[in-house]
């Protein structure tokens, strides 16, 4: 989750919504980046997506069934899809996410009859470190 962290330090500084996500398999960081909505000028560009297709070219497949995807935030309903489809083991996540999560909150996509697929999940990681990064994002702009 660290890693994850890092990489929303590193979208705030660039000035996107500081969300980091990391892929792992066997061990290995595989993919890691954080939101680049901004840059890419792509609202699909969401932490957890863009990872997903780094892994996905990476290993030539679009299942990605042995990969734990860590993220500092709980994904929307679109980047819970996209963990169903590709297949991810376990996900773990930080924040919570009231307003736009698709985990806990919102859709629950996980918890649909239409899921085909739902990962492991484990919530709480880190959370007061991503919740407080959030906080001080939003503040921060609001001031400005």
């Amino acid at each position: 989750m660290d890693l994850a962290l890092s990489e929303a330090h590193a979208a705030a500084k660039r000035g996107e919504v500081p969300v980091g996500a990391v892929l792992v398999q066997d061990g290995a960081v595989i993919a890691r980046d954080g939101n680049r909505t901004r840059e890419y000028n792509d609202v699909t560009a969401h932490a957890e997506i863009l990872v997903i297709r780094q892994a996905a070219s990476r290993l030539g497949s679009e299942r990605l069934g042995g990969a734990d995807l860590y993220v500092t935030l709980e994904p929307c309903t679109m980047c819970a899809a996209a963990i169903s489809f590709a297949r991810i083991r376990r996900l773990y996540y930080g924040a919570e996410d009231p307003k736009g999560g698709g985990v806990a909150h919102g859709a629950q996509f996980f918890r649909q009859p239409t899921c085909h697929h739902a990962p492991e999940i484990y919530s709480g990681l880190a959370e007061r470190d991503a919740a407080l990064l959030l906080k001080d994002f939003f503040q921060a702009r609001r001031s400005s």
